[in-house]
């Protein structure tokens, strides 16, 4: 209820109800007798302090249209959906939300939805000239610390530069840094991870000393090189994959095992930055053309109503 409704100008006020002329009735009290205003309001009364209601005369009231038996039936259908889910057909005890989905129904739908913009994401990056992915280094403690990087096209799978990152702060790394400040440029790029794949795989490492925290953003020198939420193929394949920790959550991410351990990813993660890179384009283009697998207990497949339809 507002806080406040102002007089209107032009009509009588009328500070309490019992002052208020027979014959002057608001909308509510018209309609408890099944009649509607038939003309201008005439008056207003005061209530609540310090809102005002119109009055009209009960005189020049026309009856409330009445609905017919096809109207009534069609009305009391609408009530009813109310309390049934558009998707699995339970009914609940009270009315469901916008989109008319029950909690479980809502849980698979939101799941789906990141699953279907993750394949219209793939399809954009598979169908962009430019959009390239870039590969840094690989995984320490499993293979040599010696950092690579790479830059492959997302469409053709092209090697568009490939080399040995070397040490921070040394010439190599300067040459490695001027070069994918060049060839970056202007383009859109994918990433293998953020908080998904391991920390070396990630470009803001190769501006950065070990263990040194950036701010969140693109590197003012590199703006390459950024640090939190991005383009990933990780983020793209746990969104189409449908893995979530668990039944209630929303989140999707590459799947864990019960200690935390990373499942295997559908890329490799080798030696070689640019090969690793190829596979990563090869999965973006399962995933745009939906040949990639998904798992067999996400949500939407789960609980045996399939795919949803749009609201």
């Amino acid at each position: 209820m507002p806080t406040a409704v102002p007089p209107r100008p032009g009509l009588v006020r009328y500070t309490s109800w019992e002052v208020v002329p027979d014959g002057l009735l608001t909308k509510t009290q018209l309609a408890a007798r099944g009649l509607k205003p038939g003309s201008e309001p005439e008056g207003q009364v005061l209530y609540h302090g310090n809102c005002y209601a119109p009055l009209y005369a009960e005189s020049a009231a026309v009856p409330k249209r009445g609905c017919s038996p096809a109207q009534r039936a069609v009305l009391d259908r609408a009530r009813q959906l109310q309390y049934e889910c558009r998707r699995c057909g339970r009914r609940t005890t009270r009315p469901l939300p916008k989109g008319r989905r029950c909690g479980p129904c809502s849980y698979a739908v939101e799941l789906w939805q990141q699953h279907d913009q993750a394949q219209a994401l793939a399809r954009e990056l598979v169908a962009d000239e430019d959009a390239v992915l870039l590969v840094v280094d690989a995984e320490p403690g499993v293979l040599p610390a010696e950092r690579n990087v790479a830059v492959v096209g997302v469409r053709d799978s092209r090697v568009l530069y490939a080399a040995a990152a070397g040490e921070y702060g040394t010439a190599e790394r300067g040459l490695v840094l001027d070069r994918l400040d060049e060839l970056l440029d202007g383009r859109r790029i994918v990433e293998e991870g953020d908080h998904s794949c391991p920390p070396s795989r990630r470009s803001h490492r190769l501006v950065s000393l070990p263990g040194e925290v950036l701010p969140p953003g693109p590197h003012p020198l590199h703006p390459w090189a950024l640090v939190g939420p991005k383009v990933s193929v990780a983020g793209i394949w746990s969104a189409w994959f449908g893995w979530t920790d668990h039944p209630s959550s929303t989140i999707p991410s590459v799947p864990r095992g019960p200690h935390g351990e990373q499942f295997p990813v559908p890329w490799s993660r080798s030696l070689d930055a640019a090969v690793d890179g190829q596979s990563m384009a090869r999965l973006l283009h399962r995933i745009a053309e939906g040949a990639e697998p998904v798992w067999e207990r996400a949500a939407w497949r789960a609980d045996g109503h399939g795919v949803p339809q749009p609201a």
